[in-house]
């Protein structure tokens, strides 16, 4: 560590000591708020998913646009998916189809990389801790 500070010294760099590694309760609020999210959407809790949504919210998937033959993306904000979830649109996939494993991928700090298998899509969700409850903040998904 030493040397390293050294040579940030001599780059004109400042290192900044590690963040310390996230805790359990962490790991578990992120995971609920993932649950909150999904598990949410299947049983068409729009107040979950609410819970699980940081307000400035971004959804997003790549799709084929067949008018140009080219990709477009999709998105949709918080709003969108509250409303969806209300209107009950994941009860429309058939119960031996939906998966709700949920693996964190990575925390650092306030931000954190998730990954739900939803069964039909797999979603990439970044979320923060802000206000001291994790929400998420994007879902990059794909379908299968």
């Amino acid at each position: 560590m030493r040397v390293l500070s050294c040579l940030g010294l001599v780059a004109g760099m400042t290192l900044v000591p590690p963040l310390a590694a996230q805790s359990p309760t962490d790991s578990a609020a992120i995971r609920a708020a993932a649950l909150d999210y999904i598990e949410g959407w299947f049983a068409g809790d729009a107040d979950r998913m609410a819970r699980a949504l940081h307000p400035e919210l971004v959804k997003r998937i790549l799709v084929h646009d067949d008018v140009t033959g080219g990709d477009l993306v999709d998105g949709m904000g918080a709003t969108r998916l509250i409303e969806g979830t209300r209107r009950k649109f994941g009860e429309q996939i058939p119960a031996d189809q939906r998966r709700t494993d949920v693996t964190i991928l990575d925390v650092t700090g306030r931000a954190a990389s998730v990954k739900v298998d939803a069964g039909p899509w797999v979603d990439y969700m970044h979320l923060v801790k802000s206000g001291g409850r994790w929400q998420i903040l994007n879902v990059l998904w794909e379908r299968r």
